[in-house]
């Protein structure tokens, strides 16, 4: 749910610079490493924003995938470890020999 209201609020982010961009018909000069291009600044913005988003998201999925395979891995260590547990006899108990 929280990731649901996330992409709202960025979808809405993205739409509202659509509309600042369609305000605005100017004409940019980008320059890359060994050519330059003119485009309009709605271009621009979205070419940018979209970036943005999908390399957020890429290093997101990256870390939440991360994450499972870590909580995956401690979660069979957990079960394994819990069955050595109840396995195990239980302890004797320890009593002192008035001999000794």
């Amino acid at each position: 749910m929280k990731s649901f209201i996330v992409t709202i609020f960025v979808a809405l982010f993205f739409v509202l610079a659509l509309i600042f961009g369609a305000r605005n018909e100017q004409v940019v000069t980008i320059s890359y490493f060994v050519a330059q291009g003119e485009y309009r600044l709605p271009v621009v913005l979205a070419i940018v924003f979209l970036a943005g988003f999908l390399v957020s998201w890429l290093f997101a999925i990256y870390h939440l995938t991360k994450m499972r395979l870590t909580v995956r891995a401690l979660k069979k260590e957990n079960l394994l470890l819990q069955g050595k547990v109840e396995n195990e006899p239980a302890p004797l108990a320890v009593t002192k020999d008035a001999n000794a």
